[in-house]
């Protein structure tokens, strides 16, 4: 019997303190600040890929499932003449449901796939016309809509602050520079 008792008692002091991490709880939100990469990856010679920024509000339902919005910023380049590019900008506002697909028993690392709306505003060559050759644009700036899928991965530093990838395709209409974008990147997230 006092074998048993001094068992258990090394096994409270060993794993007592233990307790996972009290993560994707709901009720709780979390800030996203995101960076990507858009049509492929940026060397000093790619003359169509671009970049994109981002910031997000993320509310946590059951089963670790998010409600998402916020706003980004999307510059791509559409490849002019022998050397030139000409700018596309995108300011869009985002609305989307992020569904918990797998995560491990710590916690610790969470896999989501999502789906959202997005709407708002494309400037081309930031709404000049005229070229320095001559030539005339023909695209319009104009007023987006689309959607989005994503899938995207955090892996939890600490209790509050996680750091992810992403994977994104865009889908938008209402413009004349394109109707598909994909995108990739790295996210930093804090937890509160």
């Amino acid at each position: 019997m006092r074998k048993a008792i001094m068992i258990i008692a090394v096994m409270l002091t060993l794993f007592g303190g233990r307790a996972m991490a009290q993560r994707c709880l709901p009720g709780m939100s979390a800030v996203e600040i995101k960076a990507d990469m858009a049509d492929g990856f940026y060397t000093g010679n790619s003359r169509n890929c671009g970049y994109s920024f981002g910031v997000f509000y993320s509310v946590y339902k059951g089963g670790a499932n998010t409600w998402s919005f916020g706003g980004e910023y999307l510059q791509t380049y559409k490849p002019y003449g022998a050397k030139g590019r000409i700018p596309v900008a995108q300011f869009t506002g985002e609305f989307g449901y992020n569904l918990h697909l797998l995560s491990d028993y710590s916690q610790t690392f969470h896999l989501y796939g999502g789906v959202s709306a997005l709407g708002g505003y494309e400037t081309v060559n930031w709404g000049k016309h005229l070229l320095p050759d001559g030539s005339t644009i023909q695209a319009e700036d104009a007023f987006i809509y689309g959607g989005a899928v994503t899938l995207s991965a955090d892996f939890y530093l600490s209790d509050h602050v996680a750091l992810g990838a992403h994977i994104k395709e865009r889908f938008v209409f209402g413009n004349d520079t394109g109707h598909f974008l994909f995108a990739y990147g790295l996210h930093l997230k804090y937890q509160f």
